[in-house]
């Protein structure tokens, strides 16, 4: 026989052989996988070729289940339905282009055939849903990538909810074609574009290589970096990889792409686009202002730096995104403030070779150079690494001022078997500047000053003297292992160990009489300032079900120890004119104060917490935390007094309820109560220790996904109020009480995502009014506001890259944020006034290289980014800077 007629007999006898066992059996349902063809070494059975289908026969029938004669055979070869309660793990996706299009592999190992997919087609775009699997990437739970090859557009796939997967190829003139086959990787989507035929192609067989001793699938394989503006996921809302429309909260993502386009440098300038104010050009720590006040909460995938608010800027330049749980988050993540966490997510290494660099170069001597690298280094891509490195050196806009950042970060990751994997991670940043800035006085540049006005560019400490280095070390690792489909364990652990250093640093007191000459002091820390961190979190994510009702459960335990040491001399110094300053001081006056003093802290958490599908449309979450903390505040040494130490310990219980309500699948109304805790250390008069700072909010919201899910948008209304703050006890005046409290109402609305083919947007505005409603202060404060926070916030950025044609890869971008008025003093009798800032790009962009150019405060604005009734700080002019990328 010749091989053609060869290959139709045994097609035949297969298909008779099946015909007859449903005869026999016809209670069994009997599935046909992959098949190989004799001749044909590699070619794997199509599961189904079609292209408009809009469902698939999932089962050979027996001749009493059959309603209708079969007059095509083709349904004879079908796979069996799996279980209902059976969701099958997605840990990765490939993009592979072959010569008739591309290949996408939904990476499930041999779990492939018991897939559900549903496909249809929608103008140009393939689409297939699954809805009985979960994507799993360790990057965030979106896959997207443009232009992959001639004549499609895009390819999508991301989760619709908890349960299923979407499947998305856009054809740019019309649907492909696509065939489905099952391999020993997973399941394979093949895609013929129209590009390479001309039309619309019949039932071409897709070959895919075989591998006899391939290795087995990897855990958590992380797909190519996110170039999304509206990720669907986190997991600073659950701990797991939880669609952001399952979550009773509000939730903001900055995924990579938003930071690359605004060139954002800290955490700060990236969370400008969610409703959240920075500590500006010139900020000391990462103390961010969302619902009304401030928070330093900052977690690095899941694990939490307790002095993030006291240390230097944190570096971003390895991560990939940013999450923002607006709101109390102790129930999770323990003691913190009410406001909200952040939770930075790092770049993890990648299955497959990626190359990429950058330069960048812009006004006030700006430099800077970026290094990523990430591919297997073992041939059975068991081993996988991510190396990142960036330089930045800078002139600022303030005489004197230069700042140096540099940053080199790397990720092993070692797939042990299939269901466990062992990542490292370590990273070191500096930080290091000169003329240590901390504003000018508001006299003059605020207010009127009857001498004149001074220029934002001034320096009134001491040049050449001024010198700060913060050095930033962290190590950590993630075992995970997966027991089954539904059951997996984390345990993670983080070491940082940051060191701050300066020469001196002079701090201004206040003008005199004569509106021109500044008082001084200086602060000297002859040894540095050292910060201890260790974080150690293990915890169990599992799903079962309750009868009909499903249960998404996280329980685990948390333990930090942190540690914070510092020798510090403060001096007095000589003034300094504001008008006509002459520098060169180096004579340190009256030794003031000197100590070595430092705080250790334990804590222990245990957390538990059910999302619970009582239907397919009404979730409910609860969760609680229960925390043990202990805090010892000492002094090794103090030239006005003697060595002390100071224990106290405390505890609390933080819980969250919340339901979720979606009446239709792209829409989710919610609503959430959830609380938040700090430890104090001050103790009464009567020597009573303080109760814990307490937290509470209410929050209603909706969120709505829109545009097949491209673009997402969230509204919500809260309400937050913070208990126990320390007021003056007016039996004691030199003592405080803990009954003080502050409450906050707002309401928040986020839109992000793709408008269309190549238009992005991300929007926020954000109410917040903070008022203080228990206070013992005279004169009192009750009723007014919180200094330093706006009202009323807003930002716009959106960009647009031409999809097709000969200018294809080339667009721009545009930034308007608002922040509105903020008082400056307890009585609200003063302001640092709103300002609305426009920021640009410019950029051109291709596989392998792109362009960008980048206007910073395009109008050259004089604006303030904070101040007090003191001083003030100008945010940065106009600035452009343009940076060159490659990927090899």
């Amino acid at each position: 026989m010749k091989p053609q007629r060869l290959n139709y007999f045994f097609w035949q006898c297969l298909l008779l052989t099946t015909s007859v066992m449903s005869f026999i059996e016809p209670l069994r349902v009997i599935p046909i996988i992959v098949a190989e063809i004799p001749g044909n070494k590699g070619q794997l059975l199509p599961r189904k070729t079609t292209t408009k289908s809009v469902a698939l026969i999932r089962e050979i029938r027996s001749l009493s289940r059959i309603e209708h004669p079969l007059t095509n055979a083709q349904k004879l070869v079908t796979v069996p339905t799996p279980s209902k309660t059976e969701v099958i793990p997605v840990t990765g996706v490939k993009v592979n282009s072959t010569n008739k299009g591309l290949e996408v592999i939904l990476e499930t190992g041999v779990n492939s055939d018991r897939l559900q997919v549903t496909p249809r087609t929608e103008g140009n775009s393939y689409i297939a849903d699954i809805p009985n699997a979960q994507l799993r990437l360790t990057s965030g739970n979106t896959f997207r990538q443009s232009k992959p090859v001639a004549g499609i557009a895009e390819v999508t796939v991301t989760n619709v909810d908890a349960n299923s997967i979407r499947v998305t190829v856009a054809g740019e003139a019309s649907a492909p074609a696509v065939e489905l086959f099952d391999s020993t990787e997973g399941l394979v989507f093949g895609v013929t574009s129209t590009a390479t035929t001309g039309q619309q192609p019949t039932t071409p067989l897709q070959k895919l290589p075989s591998e006899p001793n391939q290795a087995p699938i990897e855990l958590d394989v992380t797909a190519s970096p996110d170039i999304d503006y509206n990720p669907t996921d986190a997991a600073i809302g659950t701990r797991t990889n939880t669609p952001l429309r399952d979550i009773p909260q509000t939730i903001n993502v900055i995924p990579q792409q938003v930071i690359k386009d605004q060139r954002a440098l800290t955490i700060g300038e990236a969370l400008r686009n969610a409703g959240v104010v920075g500590g500006g050009t010139f900020a000391q720590s990462d103390r961010l202002i969302l619902r009304g006040s401030g928070t330093s909460n900052i977690l690095t995938d899941g694990l939490r730096n307790y002095f993030a608010g006291v240390r230097d800027l944190t570096s971003i330049g390895n991560v990939e995104r940013i999450e923002v749980l607006r709101g109390p988050a102790s129930v999770l993540y323990g003691q913190g403030d009410l406001s909200g966490t952040i939770n930075l997510v790092t770049k993890q290494p990648l299955i497959d070779p990626f190359y990429a660099a950058s330069f960048s170069v812009g006004n006030y001597d700006t430099y800077q150079g970026t290094l990523d690298l990430s591919g297997p280094l073992t041939t059975d891509k068991k081993l996988l690494y991510r190396l990142n490195g960036s330089y930045l050196t800078s002139n600022g806009f303030v005489d004197f001022y230069s700042q140096q950042r540099s940053q080199i970060a790397g990720a092993l990751a070692w797939n042990i078997s299939t269901n466990t994997k062992l990542t490292f991670y370590t990273s070191y940043a500096d930080f290091s500047r000169s003329a240590y800035y901390q504003g000018i006085p508001a006299l003059g540049t605020l207010f009127p000053n009857p001498l004149g006005k001074l220029p934002r560019s001034r320096f009134l400490g001491e040049p050449d003297k001024e010198n700060q280095d913060t050095s930033d070390t962290r190590l950590s690792y993630r075992l995970e292992h997966r027991f089954n489909d539904n059951w997996s364990l984390q345990n993670a652990f983080q070491a940082i160990f940051t060191k701050y250093s300066n020469d001196l640093k002079t701090r201004p007191i206040g003008l005199l009489p004569d509106n021109r000459t500044l008082r001084r002091d200086v602060f000297t820390n002859p040894e540095g300032v050292n910060y201890y961190v260790y974080d150690l979190d293990t915890h169990v994510a599992g799903r079962f079900k309750t009868g009909s009702i499903e249960h998404q459960v996280v329980f685990g335990t948390e333990y930090a120890w942190n540690q914070f040491y510092a020798v510090q001399n403060r001096y007095d110094f000589p003034s300094i004119d504001i008008f006509n300053p002459v520098y060169g001081n180096t004579t340190l006056g009256t030794l003031l104060s000197s100590n070595g003093s430092g705080v250790k802290v334990d804590n222990l958490g245990v957390y538990a917490q059910d999302l619970i599908a009582l239907s397919e449309n009404l979730k409910l979450v609860l969760g609680g935390r229960y925390d043990w903390s202990s805090q010892t505040s000492y002094t090794v040494f103090d030239l006005f007094g003697s060595p002390s130490s100071t224990s106290t310990a405390s505890e609390a219980f933080s819980p969250r309820v919340g339901i979720v309500y979606q009446p239709i699948k792209p829409l989710s109304l919610y609503a959430s109560y959830s609380r938040s805790f700090i430890p104090q250390t001050t103790r009464t008069f009567n020597n009573e220790l303080f109760k814990p700072d307490r937290g509470t909010q209410y929050e209603v919201g909706v969120k709505a996904d829109l545009l097949g899910d491209k673009l997402s948008a969230n509204l919500a209304l809260f309400q937050l109020t913070e208990s126990n703050v320390p007021t003056v006890d007016l039996n004691n005046p030199d003592y405080s009480i803990p009954v003080g409290e502050v409450n906050t109402q707002g309401v928040e609305l986020f839109v992000t995502g793709q408008i269309l083919p190549g238009w992005n947007v991300i929007a926020s505005y954000a109410y917040a009014d903070p008022r203080i409603t228990k206070d013992n202060s005279t004169p009192s404060p009750v009723g007014k506001a919180q200094t330093g926070v706006p009202l009323n916030q807003a930002s716009l950025w959106t960009t647009y890259t031409i999809p097709q044609g000969n200018m294809q890869g080339l667009g721009g971008g545009i930034g308007i944020f608002y922040v509105g008025d903020r008082f400056i003093d307890t009585l609200n009798t003063l302001k640092v006034p709103s300002y609305v800032r426009t920021d640009a790009a410019l950029f051109y962009r291709h596989s392998k290289f792109d362009a960008t150019l980048n206007f910073e405060n395009l109008f050259d604005l004089a604006y303030f980014e904070s101040g007090t009734n003191t001083s003030v700080t100008y945010g940065s002019p106009f600035t452009v800077t343009l940076t060159l990328g490659w990927k090899f």
